[in-house]
């Protein structure tokens, strides 16, 4: 899997989310963030890019279900049910789904608010 790869737009992805807290007044000096947590589903041959980073937005993953492939640094690994990863300012990735059954992921992340 090439850089052509991961030029490709999101497809065969579904995101619900799931519960938002507005960090205003919960930590000091984070106003207009909040924290998210959501359930993304990826389909067998789905792609969730293209390349994006994390700078401004940390978060981990957790894998409920399928094998998700996550793409950085030029090296990809394989996660399957119950293992994660963090998504830090260093993390520059893209996600697909290999596998023959949809993978599913919670995913908590601190974003910028509405």
């Amino acid at each position: 899997m090439g850089v052509e790869k991961a030029e490709q737009e999101t497809k065969g992805v579904t995101v619900e989310l799931l519960a938002t807290v507005d960090l205003a007044g919960e930590i000091d000096g984070m106003e207009g963030r909040q924290l998210r947590m959501r359930m993304v589903t990826i389909e067998p041959g789905g792609v969730f890019g293209p390349l994006h980073d994390h700078a401004g937005r940390p978060g981990t993953v957790y894998i409920l279900q399928g094998t998700i492939t996550d793409h950085r640094d030029g090296v990809a690994t394989d996660y399957g049910p119950g293992v994660g990863w963090p998504e830090d300012r260093h993390t520059n990735h893209w996600l697909e789904n290999r596998g023959p059954v949809p993978a599913v992921e919670i995913s908590v992340d601190i974003v910028t608010g509405p």
